[in-house]
């Protein structure tokens, strides 16, 4: 479903059209000049409704607020000459606004329909894997390990790591702009008060006037208090489908929120298998070790009675040798992986390396594999990913904003009012002489700018379909991660399996070569061929069982688990 085809009309789009024509009409009528009640009346001179202040008075607030009104009287738009007028107007603007609470221009978000295949290729091989746990939930996967150790880590990684305090802290930048979004759309009220001390310059012209007028018109006091208020009216819905892309945002922030508390726990997990892979691969190399110095001693014991040859003692040397260069990049990457771990958990590299430096042997053999069910199919991760989430949020967020681009092509309307005291003395302040209505209604239309907001939709539509685009390629690659993590899964699985028969059958014929090499034989060189086999079998299964346990946190992950 393609939302960005939605065609828009030139200049007036007729979605709004009934609810504009009604408010002009509602709002321009208590303006229109009545009709004199006589011929006297209609002779009669017309004054303004707004006084003027003393001689030499500066301008406060509201008589700032009444020069504009003044102003505007000159074109025939003096809103505040006619308080009566004026007041009059606010509830046909208010009953205009509510008529208008329907309307908003743009098109109505609907989630496309993406229609995800029934289920994975490989759902059924998933299904069908010997699990040696059940299934957990996604949202605490990491509990169908059975790993205390485990446990303790992702949890910590999910309360102290920095990533997720940042993700965090985005979210509740998200919900503010939300927040200010909604609050558009209701009136703005604030309270101005302020006290005005100058002493006049009497070589100015208005010193000059006051001077002559007053006598001594050089300090001048000005003391003004009041409440104002102002409200956009939301004629087109500019403002309701801005709130509805913010809101929007704010969802895509807190899926994002979500996708790295996924990620934290995922990374967690990885590193730990890792490092508990590296001790065991650490753990075997040292067995393979001692075994060869045993083999050494044999050798020389051999070389003494005059049963070995001087090529054999050395032949011994060099697989002891060779079994110690393996240890060094294992070494190298346990460390790298305990500071990954340590920097996920939010701490310096080096604070928690302790708690994992015993029974990592133990922990690597006795990893337990839980089952993982797959069974709900693709449709499942519109709900699960949130990175999935995220782009459909971010796929509203720009509809509504087609809406905010076509708002202006209509008039955007204004009312204010003040209700203050302005006052030369603090004590009239609070008099009724002092007090200083004032009502102002304001109008803004980009008539004759419809080429840059033709521009400005085109782009917002130009968005959208980028944004629909980014859409169906995360479900694309959502499950383009999941196939890939089962499959990975699966064939570890079967590799693990494999490799433990390989290295129980090189165990037995270690043993019998060791055994034929005493009794003479064979040589030495079986001796040496089969450990080294040995070593590199067993090497290779610790590999696989760490991988195999990395490749079920990577399925957790792909299927949105973790929140």
């Amino acid at each position: 479903m393609n939302l960005s085809s939605t065609p828009l009309p030139s200049r007036e789009p007729p979605e709004v059209a009934h609810c504009v024509a009604p408010f002009v009409a509602h709002a321009v009528a208590p303006f229109a000049a009545p009709a004199p009640a006589s011929p006297a009346e209609a002779d009669a001179p017309q004054t303004s409704a707004v006084p003027t202040g003393p001689a030499g008075r500066p301008p406060g607030r509201n008589a700032r607020a009444q020069g504009a009104s003044r102003g505007r009287a000159d074109t025939g738009a003096d809103i505040g000459a006619d308080r009566g007028g004026v007041l009059r107007t606010l509830p046909w603007l208010a009953a205009a606004a509510l008529a208008l609470a329907g309307c908003a221009v743009g098109p109505d978000y609907r989630q496309p329909d993406l229609a995800p295949s029934a289920a994975y290729p490989h759902a059924d091989v998933l299904a069908s894997r010997a699990a040696s746990a059940p299934a957990p939930s996604l949202d605490t996967w990491w509990l169908g390990f059975n790993d205390p150790t485990l446990t303790r880590i992702v949890q910590r990684a999910l309360n102290q790591n920095l990533d997720l305090a940042a993700a965090v802290a985005r979210v509740e930048q998200a919900r503010a702009v939300a927040q200010e979004a909604g609050a558009a759309l209701v009136p703005q009220g604030s309270l101005e008060a302020g006290v005005l001390k100058q002493r006049r310059s009497l070589a100015s012209p208005i010193g000059k006037i006051t001077n002559a007028l007053q006598g001594d018109g050089r300090s001048v006091a000005l003391y003004d208090v009041g409440a104002a208020a102002s409200w956009e009216i939301d004629v087109a819905g500019g403002l309701r489908r801005g709130a509805e892309a913010a809101s929007a945002e704010a969802e895509a922030a807190e899926a994002e929120h979500l996708g790295v508390r996924v990620t934290v726990a995922a990374e967690a997990a990885d590193a730990y298998f890792r490092i508990r892979g590296a001790q065991r691969r650490i753990a075997i190399a040292e067995d393979q070790i001692a075994t060869n110095g045993r083999l050494l001693e044999l050798v020389r014991l051999r070389q003494q009675d005059g049963l070995a040859a001087i090529r054999e003692v050395a032949q011994a040397e060099a697989l002891v040798a060779q079994a110690r260069t393996t240890v060094p990049p294992l070494r190298i990457a346990l460390q790298t992986q305990l500071n990954r771990l340590d920097v996920l958990m939010g701490a310096e590299p080096g604070t928690y390396a302790r708690e994992l430096d015993s029974d990592g042997s133990v922990a690597a053999t006795t990893a337990v594999v839980p089952a993982i069910s797959a069974a709900e199919g693709p449709a499942a991760l519109l709900r699960r990913r949130p990175d999935v989430i995220a782009a459909e949020r971010r796929l509203a967020a720009s509809n509504a904003r087609i809406g905010v681009a076509t708002a202006e092509y209509y008039p955007k309307v204004s009312i204010s009012g003040l209700l203050g005291f302005e006052s030369l003395q603090a004590n009239t302040l609070f008099t009724a002489k002092a007090f200083q209505p004032t009502a102002t209604a304001g109008l803004r239309w980009r008539l004759f700018d419809f080429g840059r907001v033709d521009a400005e939709v085109k782009q917002a539509k130009g968005a959208n379909a980028e944004a629909l685009a980014h859409y169906r390629q995360s479900m694309l690659r959502a499950t383009e991660d999941v196939e890939n993590a089962i499959v990975t899964l699966t064939q570890l699985e079967t590799q693990s399996t494999e490799l433990g028969t390989e290295v129980d059958a090189h165990v037995r014929a270690r043993n019998a070569s060791e055994d034929a090499y005493k009794g003479g034989a064979v040589s030495l060189y079986e001796v040496l061929e089969e450990d080294r086999l040995l070593l590199t079998a067993r090497d290779e299964q610790a590999r696989v069982v760490a991988d195999n346990a990395r490749a079920a946190v990577a399925t957790f992950r792909a299927l949105g688990g973790g929140w």
